[in-house]
């Protein structure tokens, strides 16, 4: 089992940076990935960002170029950039802990969910 919690969201205008991170605990070992998922209230939770414990970054076509996403595997922590923010961008967004088997990435743990509003 995997504890996450997420810190850094808040209010920013459009065209601002927030970062946010993440600090997991527990079954550290199981982990493989890490993950940044958001959800606008009237739309579908989306993977943002991608960071596996070798590395590898991944990233949703929305963000590219805006958002990086890196970690401190010393302190079972990850981090997500946030420059050019956009009012789409608004959301609350979620940390993911995630394992990988046979190939596939499955879901360890979540965080609760830090609100993230952008104002125009």
């Amino acid at each position: 089992q995997v504890d996450l919690v997420e810190s850094g969201g808040g209010l920013v205008q459009a065209g601002g940076t927030l970062g946010l991170s993440c600090g997991a605990s527990g079954r550290i070992d199981r982990i493989s990935a890490m993950a940044w998922f958001r959800q606008a209230p009237d739309k579908q939770r989306e993977l943002v960002a991608r960071i596996t414990t070798g590395g590898a970054t991944e990233y949703s076509d929305s963000v590219k170029g805006r958002f990086t996403v890196s970690r401190d595997s010393a302190q079972n922590t990850v981090f997500l950039q946030m420059d050019s923010l956009k009012p789409e961008d608004t959301a609350v967004y979620f940390c993911n802990a995630q394992g990988l088997s046979g190939g596939h990435y499955y879901a360890l743990g979540w965080g609760p969910g830090t609100q993230v509003t952008v104002s125009s």
